[in-house]
C-alpha cells in the first residue's frame, strides 16, 4: 500500500529530541524525505536520523538557529538542493524560559520570541515560495495548550504561542488555496525536559487530565501525518488541541517546587 507522504519532502525544526524528533520519524515512516534541524544537540539529531534509517526512511541533518531568519532561509535552500523541493514544514522548535513574570529578562523575552514566533514567521515565508513552486504544501505549527489556559511562570511563552496561533490563521487565509496552514496544541507531555522541571511531573499532571495520563511523543504522530497528507485536503486554519481533554477541564497541576533554572540556559535547546 502506498505510503501517505511518498514523494514528499519535509523539514522539521527542533527535531533532535522530544516532539520534533518523534514527528520527523513519523513523517519519514510515511514516505517523506525529512530534513532534521537542530541548534546545539547534534548527537540527538543523529539519533533521529538513525531511527529514520532503521525504518527504511531517508533524511538529512541541518544545524541552524531558526530564530535567525538568514539561517532558517539557508537551511530551506539546502533542503531543496538536497531533495529537490519542499512540501511540508513543521515549525516545532521551541524555547520556554519559564520564570515569574517579574524576573523575565530582555534576553529571556527575545530568545522566546525569536524561536517561537519570529522564526516561524520568516521561515514560513521562504517555505511557502518553495511549496508554491511545486503546486502547494502544508505548514504545521506546534503551539501549546498554554496559549489557551494560563499557567504560572509562562508569560513570555504563552504570549509567543498565542501569536503563533494567530499567525497560523492569518497564513491559512493568505496562502490558500495551494498551501494549508494548521497547528497542533500539545498538552502535558512525557519528555526529558518536563521531567527535568519536576521529577514527579507525570504523576501530578495525570491527575488533572481526563484521559488519565500525560501524552507520549507518539500521540502527536498521527495528527501531524494527517495534517501533512492529502487526507486533510480541506482542513486549514485550525488549531487542534492534542491534550487528552485537559483544556476542557482546565485545572493545572501544582508547580510551586518546579525547577526552571536549567530552562533559562540558552544552550539547553534542541
Amino acid at each position: 500500500m502506498k505510503k501517505k507522504l511518498a514523494g514528499k519532502v519535509a523539514l522539521v525544526t527542533g527535531a533532535s529530541k522530544g516532539i520534533g524528533g518523534g514527528l520527523a520519524i513519523a513523517l519519514a515512516s510515511e514516505g517523506a524525505k525529512v530534513a532534521i534541524n537542530f541548534k546545539t544537540d547534534e548527537r540527538g539529531a543523529e539519533s533521529t536520523l538513525s531511527a529514520i534509517r532503521e525504518r527504511g526512511g531517508d533524511g538529512i541533518i541541518f544545524r541552524a538557529d531558526i530564530g535567525r531568519p538568514d539561517e532558517f532561509e539557508e537551511m530551506i535552500e539546502a533542503t531543496c538542493k538536497s531533495f529537490g523541493g519542499l512540501d511540508i514544514l513543521i515549525n516545532n522548535a521551541t524555547r520556554t524560559r519559564f520564570a515569574p513574570f517579574e524576573e523575565i529578562t530582555r534576553e529571556d523575552f527575545e530568545d522566546v520570541i525569536n524561536t517561537n514566533l519570529k522564526g516561524p514567521f520568516f521561515g514560513s515565508a521562504v517555505a511557502a515560495r518553495k511549496m508554491a513552486a511545486r503546486g502547494g504544501g502544508a505548514i504545521i505549527n506546534v503551539s501549546s495548550c498554554a496559549a489557551r489556559l494560563m499557567l504560572p511562570f509562562h508569560s513570555a511563552y504563552a504570549m509567543a504561542k498565542g501569536g503563533l496561533e494567530a499567525l497560523t490563521k492569518q497564513l491559512a487565509l493568505e496562502l490558500a488555496p495551494r498551501i494549508r496552514v494548521n497547528a497542533i496544541a500539545p498538552g502535558p507531555t512525557a519528555t526529558e525536559r518536563n521531567r527535568g522541571y519536576d521529577r514527579d511531573y507525570e504523576r501530578k499532571w495525570e491527575q488533572v487530565i481526563p484521559a488519565g495520563r500525560v501524552a507520549n511523543i507518539d500521540d502527536y504522530a498521527g495528527i501531524c501525518v494527517f495534517l501533512a497528507s492529502d487526507d486533510s485536503a480541506w482542513v486549514t486554519g485550525q488549531i487542534i488541541g492534542v491534550d487528552g481533554g485537559w483544556t476542557i477541564k482546565g485545572h493545572s497541576a501544582e508547580m510551586p517546587n518546579a525547577n526552571f533554572s536549567r530552562d533559562r540556559n540558552r544552550d539547553e535547546v534542541a
